[in-house]
């Protein structure tokens, strides 16, 4: 069940609707009900004066549609007290000689509370404060109805019963659009979920503005944000609605309906309440208001865990770009910070010469294409980047060749330098039999090709260019004091899989020629390509050790990025990547990725300087101050 890791499904319904036809709406309300609870909907929202419309106009000011109002909600309780769903529906409410645009929440057969509108627009083409006054005007915050009595105020939220940290707030429309939302205290004071109820007209341009304030209010908030507005039924007039619905997670939009619609819509998807809280937890600005002195009650609510799996859907590379819209603006971005980083470096000691080791693979490939963009931002030579490439005893002609033509197709310095003899000589010199592939093996060569570089660097007054990637930092994968070490460390928070996408992104911009190279190095198993080859072929293949990088960036973003339990993280590749692995599949390679995170901190305590570029780096001076001695244990499955 997905209650236990965090998830709530909450939806929202643009209902078809007639304005001033109660029985009507009531019947659709409850119709609309009856589906969401059929998929296991939890919390279900409707737009602001649904049950008698929102263009009412005047006819408010009319005792039967007041009337009929209350015993339209007498109806839906009654039709729906089997029905374990939140209902959230819009009705005006009589209290204290005045008349309330309120939200009432209701389940199985009960009203939970009943919050009003605290922000009346009056203005254009709004002229609401005719017929309904501000919560600021409560009398009494109780009301009664149907021989109880029940909560009446704004400052009400809606928590779980068992788990505390499903809780919910509720505003509706204007008050979003104010300078300091209500719900900007309710979230302050554990809502992590926001319900408004809205009844937003349409004009040009309106509709992307609604949906930048949704999700700027769901960023701001750290909150999941769900927004539903009145239909196109309630046009009339000079007035066109649209029927906008958004489900909003963190300033992510999780879902969307489709506007202008006569029929009913329904959206609906899961909150990540846990993922909510824990970016509240790490972003210590986030308590800092006096918003949190106001007093608020709490109303207890049961939360069914009866959904069993997710209709959220997760993609499978957190890390690279899903809008192929914004495929080029992200691109650049990302290459900009990598090489204007580069950039400052230089420019700060003076301009030295770059050396890069080009092993023809995709790390040392996208490094020495970043130290080519910040040449030509500074107007340096070219020739000052010193790539050396550095063939051992599992290198192939393919990868080998690679280096050679990308090196020369961007006119830079070359350099060949074979480690095989040296490497020879040293496993003599330390007795170690030239026969024996073991970690001394290919570390060797590892070390060699560093020694290399930072010679070279001392003798030409350079910097050596770090080319590990993220990916191989979070599992260690880089001999200590070998490709472990440089002066700067261009890709410390680049992940393999954004490696690959970054230079598919530069080869689909450039020339033939470099285009040819670029692909075929996107082609190229990963492999360290220390030990030997089998017939001219790479025999060494990183991801049969530390698993399919997909898998272990999907981990990584997860576990680091949102501090995910194992047993969720698990949950949620096994739903994304089911048509790929079996959950056992994917239990291994978890709990490898968590062994190694652990154990091979050490080698992040020590690393190089690198820029950071995106929401996850592992630099022991920023993001992750971690013991290299913590054990675990208690994060195996």
């Amino acid at each position: 069940m997905l209650k236990e890791h965090g998830f709530v499904r909450v939806g929202c319904v643009v209902p078809e609707l007639k304005i001033a036809d109660i029985e009507f709406n009531v019947n659709e309300i409850i119709k609309q009900t009856k589906i969401a609870s059929e998929n296991k909907v939890q919390i279900l929202c409707f737009p602001e004066l649904s049950i008698t419309g929102y263009s009412c106009a005047d006819l408010f000011h009319q005792d039967i549609l007041i009337e009929k109002t209350i015993k339209a909600l007498q109806t839906i309780l009654n039709e729906t007290k089997d029905i374990n769903t939140i209902l959230i529906v819009g009705a005006p409410i009589r209290a204290n000689n005045q008349l309330f645009n309120t939200a009432v929440v209701m389940q199985k057969g009960e009203i939970l509370g009943i919050v009003p509108k605290t922000y009346i627009p009056n203005y254009q083409e709004f002229y609401e404060s005719r017929w309904f006054t501000s919560s600021k005007n409560i009398i009494k915050h109780e009301i009664e109805l149907f021989d109880r009595t029940i909560p009446f105020d704004t400052n009400i939220l809606f928590r779980d019963k068992e788990n505390k940290e499903i809780c919910f707030g509720v505003e509706i429309c204007e008050d979003l659009w104010v300078v300091n939302p209500p719900s900007n205290s309710h979230t302050l004071n554990g809502a992590t979920m926001i319900f408004n109820l809205s009844a937003s007209n349409t004009i040009l341009g309106k509709s992307e503005y609604r949906e930048n304030l949704v999700k700027m209010q769901s960023a701001k908030t750290i909150s999941g944000y769900i927004y539903t507005s009145a239909g196109i039924n309630e046009s009339t007039s000079d007035l066109v609605f649209s029927g906008q619905a958004i489900i909003c997670e963190n300033g992510n939009i999780l879902t969307q309906n489709k506007e202008f619609d006569f029929n009913s819509n329904m959206i609906f998807t899961e909150i990540d309440v846990k993922r909510l809280i824990n970016d509240r937890q790490k972003n210590i600005s986030y308590m800092q208001s006096s918003e949190t002195q106001k007093e608020y009650k709490e109303i207890d609510i049961c939360i069914l865990d009866e959904v069993e799996s997710l209709s959220r859907e997760y993609t499978k590379t957190p890390f690279v770009p899903t809008n192929d819209k914004k495929k080029i603006t992200v691109c650049s971005e990302i290459l900009n910070i990598q090489s204007y980083a580069l950039a400052r470096r230089l420019k700060a000691i003076n301009f030295p010469k770059v050396i890069v080791g080009i092993s023809g693979g995709l790390d040392s490939c996208l490094a020495f294409l970043v130290a080519v963009k910040a040449c030509e931002i500074l107007n340096m030579d070219k020739k000052n980047i010193i790539a050396i490439t550095m063939p051992g005893f599992g290198t192939s002609d393919r990868t080998l060749q690679n280096a050679k033509k990308i090196i020369h197709e961007y006119g830079t310095t070359f350099k060949e330098i074979d480690i095989k003899k040296v490497c020879e000589q040293h496993f003599e010199d330390i007795e170690q039999p030239k026969d024996k592939f073991d970690i001394t093996y290919e570390n060797a060569q590892a070390r060699e090709r560093t020694q290399i570089l930072m010679d070279i660097a001392n003798k030409e007054g350079g910097i050596v260019l770090g080319t590990g990637d993220l990916s191989e930092l979070a599992l260690g994968w880089c001999t200590y004091n070998g490709d472990h070490m440089s002066m700067y460390g261009i890709n410390c928070s680049i992940p393999k899989t954004l490696v690959k996408y970054l230079i598919k992104y530069i080869a689909d911009t450039s020339d033939d020629n470099i285009r040819e190279t670029l692909y075929s190095i996107l082609e190229t198993p990963i492999s360290p390509e220390l030990l030997p080859l089998d017939n001219n072929q790479i025999s060494q293949l990183t991801e049969k050790e530390v698993g399919p990088y997909v898998l272990n960036d999907f981990f990584l973003y997860h576990f680091f990025r949102y501090g995910g339990a194992p047993s969720k993280i698990l949950l949620l590749a096994s739903e994304t990547f089911k048509d790929e692995y079996t959950i056992q599949e994917i239990k291994e390679k978890l709990e490898l990725f968590i062994k190694r995170f652990f154990t091979q901190q050490f080698k992040r305590n020590c690393i190089p300087d690198g820029p950071k570029v995106g929401t996850v780096s592992l630099s022991p001076r920023g993001d992750l101050r971690m013991p290299s001695e913590a054990e675990y244990k208690m994060w195996m499955l």
